[in-house]
């Protein structure tokens, strides 16, 4: 090869490999980003009081993570066990429900005519762009005037219903369930509600579990709701709950290590939700891609 031709070589792969490097540089910024609060998450919780607020995280002495574990579960009689539990309770059933009637409206809309399905459909769309907050005190007023305010439905009832694992459900059923396959299964003599629970539903499994974990994320991290409609702390989810032991910590600074503990804990298991399911989740994320 000539001089002419590497050089013309080594001036195309210059490009390139800058490109590469600037995509490399954010992602490992990015990463940075994201980890270091974990990591001082981590660290914070494996001290005690003292060496917190002393800011000397990094140092191998005042290593007390068993007594903070300890600490958090004997705090306020054993309430964080019971916070933890609310919080799965209302996150994983609440998910779970919540995205079987997200898939099986959106399911309806995709494969079902009736009238004014697209209008209903753009009142689905309007309702995703409406923040989470200003409905609490419409939701408050409602719960009230039924009787259901201070207790669990009042916090599980509106977590069911998520516009936006509507509009997933329609796209993931346009990307996933031929209409061929449907009309199949009617041929075969199977019911409507046979032929959803039997054939589109297995079909709809990456869809299922994706419209899961976003539900999941959400009512996890639920806090604007629980707050206005609970008063009673043996109904409180995590979050809640650490933000009461928070605003205590400045009168009783003992709350400090227990709140940073709590967190730490709380956070696992949104971690090894998305662990175990990444391979649903990866494959409904390209839910349409291809067809």
């Amino acid at each position: 090869m000539s001089a002419t031709g590497t050089t013309r070589t080594a001036a195309s792969l210059r490009p390139r490999l800058l490109g590469r490097s600037v995509v490399n540089l954010v992602v490992g910024v990015s990463v940075l980003y994201t980890l270091l609060p974990v990591l001082w998450l981590v660290l914070a919780a494996s001290k005690s009081r003292d060496a917190l607020f002393s800011s000397d995280l990094l140092s191998l002495s005042d290593f007390a993570f068993l007594r903070n574990l300890k600490d958090l579960f004997a705090m306020d009689g054993g309430l964080y066990s019971r916070w933890y539990g609310n919080s799965l309770l209302y996150a994983v059933v609440g998910a779970a429900l919540g995205a079987l009637v997200s898939i099986a409206c959106g399911y309806a809309f995709d494969k079902y005519r009736f009238r004014h399905k697209e209008k209903l459909f753009g009142l689905v769309l309007a309702a995703v762009m409406v923040p989470q907050t200003v409905l609490a005190l419409p939701l408050y007023l409602m719960a009230s005037g039924t009787g259901l305010v201070n207790t669990f439905w009042s916090v599980f009832i509106p977590v069911l219903f998520n516009p936006f694992g509507v509009y997933l459900g329609r796209i993931f059923s346009q990307g996933y369930v031929p209409n061929e396959v449907l009309e199949a299964a009617r041929v075969d003599g199977a019911g409507e509600l046979t032929t959803y629970v039997r054939v589109a539903l297995r079909m709809l499994g990456p869809g299922l579990v994706t419209v899961f974990l976003f539900q999941l994320t959400a009512i996890w991290n639920n806090f604007f709701l629980p707050m206005v409609m609970l008063s009673d702390q043996d109904l409180y989810p995590v979050s809640l709950g650490l933000y009461t032991w928070n605003s205590s910590a400045s009168v009783s600074p003992e709350y400090y290590p227990v709140v940073i503990m709590g967190s730490l804990l709380a956070v696992l298991p949104l971690i090894l939700a998305f662990a175990l399911l990444q391979r649903f989740w990866r494959s409904g994320l390209t839910a349409g891609a291809v067809k």
